[in-house]
């Protein structure tokens, strides 16, 4: 991403990783490894795409951040963590957007959420 968003891009970062503290820890899990590779993916992608990229993940840690205060305020329910995702904008993803979410999917909808996670981090030899 342009240079001009780094700072932005970081603090966005910290704060959904810091957001997904809320969530039950086999989500937790699920989103810190989505966000790191999604960021990672969009490192090096044009201003227009960064620009998108951004308003979405802001959108989301809104969403987030009001479900978490929600969801304190109803201590004894279960929390809800989401939001449907309309049709208008699922027409506007890529291919490889599609298939991406299809694999979010079935892995948050597994019935024992088990799986690991695993480092892209190549060990140094």
């Amino acid at each position: 991403m342009p240079g001009r968003h780094v700072s932005r891009v970081l603090a966005l970062y910290r704060r959904i990783l810091q957001l997904h503290r809320v969530l039950p820890p086999d989500l937790k899990a699920l989103g810190d490894q989505y966000v790191k590779d999604e960021f990672r993916r969009h490192k090096t992608v044009g201003s227009d795409e960064a620009q998108r990229f951004l308003q979405e993940w802001e959108a989301y840690a809104t969403v987030l951040w009001q479900q978490a205060n929600e969801s304190r305020q109803k201590s004894t329910e279960k929390a809800s963590f989401g939001t449907a995702l309309p049709e208008e904008k699922l027409n506007d993803f890529r291919d490889e957007q599609i298939g991406q979410l299809q694999e979010l999917m079935q892995e948050a909808t597994k019935p024992n959420r088990q799986f690991s996670i695993t480092s892209s981090i190549k060990p140094k030899c």
